[in-house]
């Protein structure tokens, strides 16, 4: 598991804690929730933007909305049901379940990969073919972001769960709306900000006062850049994640636990060597092999898909 998030998720699940504790402790906890939204924002933030790609930029906006109310209708209509039936009747579902949708979220980055490496366009065709009525691109978009998110929202939502297991139905299922409302309005509001820098830049670069005109200039050259950017390291993300879903699995289930012990102690080995800095390079070595086991685990069914299914492209969202 990605010690980011696991980090990211000890700090909701406590902030969950004290608001199934008080009902006037709700509001500050949910922005307390959402500030500390970092290390989850790393992945939807990084996958979100490119959902936008080839919309006007009217419909950006509406565009991320209704990529949030899924994700919280996703959350709240669908894992947080399924999680508390699970809790009560089939915990053991729990894990083989969430490796499931660690290996879809491997795959899915892996596939991406191998069509760059082929020269696969079948995507880009799609997308292009979809440009031609604006309505079916934007439901097509919508719709592989709020699947793509299903992933990320069970993975928050079962974490979460795990550490409220001493608390009555009731509160822990109070407690995950509280982790759901603030972990969605925290990072889809930042992925808002994100898809409409370009054009807070164009407002700057056409202000009179020389200061703004050039924050804007470089916002208007820097936001394609860095949305190219955020596209690789979506990808990146997904493999990080989904790799850190399957290694956590592995250790839960005492399956081939060889892997995920040893890439703990190359991780923890090479972070006690290097001093002050040692942390980072811990969470760094950890995440980079929990890309390549999720690149090994999305290569095998990324070859068993394109040998078994007669269209693969249908099984990827885009």
């Amino acid at each position: 598991m990605p010690s980011g998030l696991i980090a990211l998720l000890d700090d909701v699940a406590t902030i969950a804690k004290l608001a199934a504790s008080s009902l006037d402790d709700v509001a500050g906890a949910a922005g307390k929730a959402s500030t500390k939204a970092a290390g989850v924002v790393i992945d939807d933030t990084a996958v979100t933007p490119r959902y936008v790609v080839g919309l006007a930029p009217e419909r950006e906006l509406p565009i991320i909305g209704k990529i949030a109310v899924g994700s919280l209708r996703n959350k709240l209509l669908i894992l947080l049901p399924a999680a508390l039936l699970l809790t009560a009747f089939a915990p053991f579902l729990i894990v083989p379940l969430l490796m499931i949708g660690g290996s879809y979220l491997a795959f899915e980055a892996t596939e991406k990969i191998a069509e760059l490496v082929l020269h696969d366009h079948h995507h880009e065709e799609e997308l292009v073919d979809a440009m031609a009525d604006p309505a079916d691109l934007e439901a097509m978009q919508v719709k592989g972001a709020i699947r793509t998110d299903f992933i990320l929202s069970a993975e928050i939502m079962a974490i979460a769960l795990a550490s409220l297991d001493h608390l009555s139905l009731a509160t822990t299922a109070f407690a995950l709306v509280v982790v759901a409302l603030a972990i969605t309005g925290g990072v889809y509001g930042l992925v808002a900000l994100i898809v409409k820098l370009d054009d807070i830049g164009l407002h700057l670069a056409q202000r009179s006062n020389p200061a703004s005109r050039r924050i804007g200039e470089a916002l208007v050259h820097f936001v394609p850049k860095m949305l190219t950017a955020l596209s690789l390291i979506g990808t990146g993300a997904m493999l990080w994640v989904g790799g850190g879903i399957i290694l956590h699995g592995l250790e839960e289930l005492h399956i081939l636990e060889v892997v995920p012990h040893t890439l703990h102690d190359w991780s923890e080995r090479a972070g006690e060597a290097v001093g002050l800095m040692g942390p980072v390079l811990e969470w760094f070595i950890y995440a980079v092999g929990s890309a390549i086991a999720g690149l090994i685990v999305g290569g095998i069914i990324v070859l068993a898909v394109r040998r078994f299914v007669k269209h693969p492209e249908e099984l990827i969202v885009d």
